[in-house]
């Protein structure tokens, strides 16, 4: 298993809006040092390659909006930590029928010690047309597809202690 650093800086910072945070748009992850578009990336490969390992099905699919949905959140929460999004560990579940298990990992830079973890929850779509269909015509008919929504958790667990706390 290969791991790759995310091109990011030390600590994201966005300097136009009081307090240093802001509203994010749509199209404010291509806005970013590339940090946003590559963590959307690796989030896409983590999902590829559960595709068949964790998942065995043919294909997911997942809004399109979604995984810079997710990186844009994952920076926000990784602003205010000792060492940025560098520090971050990200853990990918899956959530279906009430089971939730880890489908993929991402350490966003293994040179640098985790500071703070991740738990990022994708649920499946169960309101679709889709989730209609008995499980034996989903497997003829799409080569076992897993639809994933648009709602996620993310959790946030810290590593360390601050001498405010």
């Amino acid at each position: 298993m290969t791991m790759e650093v995310i091109p990011c800086p030390v600590s994201v910072y966005f300097s136009n809006s009081p307090g240093g945070y802001r509203d994010y748009g749509p199209d404010d992850c291509e806005e970013e040092d590339g940090a946003c578009q590559a963590l959307a990336q690796r989030l896409e490969d983590e999902l590829r390659a559960a595709k068949s390992a964790q998942l065995a099905c043919g294909e997911v699919l997942l809004p399109a909006d979604l995984l810079p949905h997710i990186a844009r959140d994952v920076l926000r929460m990784a602003e205010n930590e000792p060492c940025g999004l560098r520090g971050c560990t990200l853990f990918i579940n899956f959530e279906n029928d009430h089971v939730c298990r880890r489908i993929g990992t991402i350490k966003c830079d293994p040179s640098t010690v985790s500071t703070f973890e991740l738990f990022l929850t994708l649920k499946q779509d169960s309101s679709s047309w889709h989730s209609l269909l008995p499980q034996f015509l989903k497997n003829l008919t799409r080569g076992g597809t897993i639809m994933i929504s648009q709602g996620f958790t993310l959790e946030k667990k810290k590593l360390y202690r601050s001498y405010l706390e």
